[in-house]
């Protein structure tokens, strides 16, 4: 995240973004911060570089899929071309059913190994044909996961319907047919401790977060969430550690928070204060706040903290695996590159710089980002809502998978992956 006090004002408009030339991509779908309605959007025609998709059929998205034994399977076959559209798919494993109407196939696989499976998109006008192979086994995210981030859209101020309108903006967009699945939820989010087991619960910008990641799941797409094991976020939230063993930070004690539990002091500097609770707390809440994720139904989660460190990569590691659902594990940030075997051995995803600041000015269509190439620019009339860490990866922030990529593409931390160098 960025510490520039001025650089994540709260965005006033929304506006889609995406130069799929470089196969990137930032939503910021939805309302603005207390409007329900979406405002007309900018003329995106110079833009958008990529030829409009044919009306037949064309079977998009990521031709390897892993699972682990047992976990929830989630996978919506992405296909461009006019709809109606159905779906089959020959060769499933035992324990997955396949929905002909929307291509997203669901289920649990219990036993081991590589299946082959044949998907078929059809329309009016043709149909095309590709095949996928199920990987089931240890490991998961075989190919970088491909989605949107709320940070750079709605920073610390991001609500529910905002995150559910992006959702529905990647849909409706097209971006779901070329194989973008995973809406994101970052800092922001977070209350005080409840609950059963004393995890983090949401404030009152996120009424129904099982609600809201059931909605989600039912557009084929899949969820993010955000944490840290400091005990106060960059946006200062609490975190997955306290400095209390019942949980309730000292700040949250003594009153010093705004209505959401943000750290504030009564006459304070947001922007110099937050950084009083950007430290690590001799009390861990991980596995319960690992066990809430799991019954919200969460797929993805964001690590945020500085230095890395290993006892606490895999503290999230473990307890992780611990889920009967698949959760895909990225660390940030600054993660050093001589410790790369270690990342890769407990994360699925790591971010290995700090964040690429930069700023974009409408008016003037110029773009001042540093290390991003003359491409990296904000789109449209508000410079608030836009995707520099999207841009930024091309050069120098560079969030690596387990696995190398033959491409340059966005990871759903908002970072972007490249091949392993």
């Amino acid at each position: 995240m960025n510490s520039n006090p001025n650089f994540f004002a709260p965005m006033k408009k929304p506006i889609l973004l995406y130069l799929t030339t470089l196969a990137l991509a930032a939503l910021c779908g939805g309302a603005a911060a207390g409007q329900a309605t979406a405002q007309s959007a900018p003329d995106m025609s110079k833009y958008i570089l990529t030829p409009k998709p044919a009306d037949t059929p064309r079977i998009n998205g990521a031709r390897v899929f892993g699972v682990r034994p047992g976990s929830e399977f989630l996978y919506t076959i992405a296909a461009t071309g006019i709809r109606p559209m159905t779906f089959s798919a020959e060769g499933l494993p035992k324990g997955l059913k396949l929905d002909p109407k929307t291509g997203r196939i669901t289920g649990r696989v219990t036993a081991p190994g590589e299946y082959t499976v044949y998907l078929k998109a059809t329309n009016a006008l043709g149909s095309s044909e590709r095949s996928l192979k199920i990987v089931v086994g240890n490991e998961i995210a075989l190919t970088p996961p491909m989605g949107w981030n709320s940070w750079n859209c709605w920073a610390r101020d991001v609500t529910q319907e905002q995150v559910l309108s992006s959702a529905r903006a990647m849909v409706e967009s097209g971006l779901a047919d070329h194989g973008w699945s995973y809406i994101n939820i970052d800092d922001g989010w977070q209350g005080k401790r409840g609950g059963k087991d004393n995890a983090i619960q949401p404030n009152a910008k996120f009424p129904d977060m099982k609600g809201l990641t059931r909605a989600i799941h039912d557009m084929g797409l899949r969820v993010g969430i955000y944490s840290t094991p400091w005990i106060g976020t960059y946006a200062a939230h609490i975190g997955s550690y306290s400095d209390n063993p019942d949980g309730v930070n000292e700040w949250i004690k003594k009153g010093r928070h705004n209505e959401h539990y943000r750290y504030q002091k009564e006459g304070g500097n947001y922007w110099k204060d937050r950084t009083e609770v950007w430290h690590l707390g001799p009390y861990s809440f991980v596995e319960a706040d690992v066990k809430q994720w799991g019954e919200w139904g969460i797929d993805y989660l964001k690590y945020d903290w500085n230095p890395l460190d290993y006892y606490h990569v895999k503290e999230m590691h473990d307890a992780l695996r611990t889920l009967d659902r698949d959760v895909v594990y990225s660390l940030s940030n600054s993660a050093p590159y001589g410790d790369a075997p270690q990342w890769m051995q407990y994360s699925n995803c790591w971010r290995t710089t700090s964040a690429t600041r930069g700023r974009a000015s409408a008016a003037s269509g110029s773009a001042r980002t540093a290390g991003c190439p003359s491409t990296a620019r904000a789109i449209g009339p508000t410079p608030t809502c836009w995707s520099w860490a999207w841009w930024a990866g091309v050069r120098n922030s560079i969030t690596r998978s387990s696995r190398p990529t033959s491409s340059i593409r966005t990871s759903a931390s908002g970072r972007c992956w490249r091949r392993r160098c």
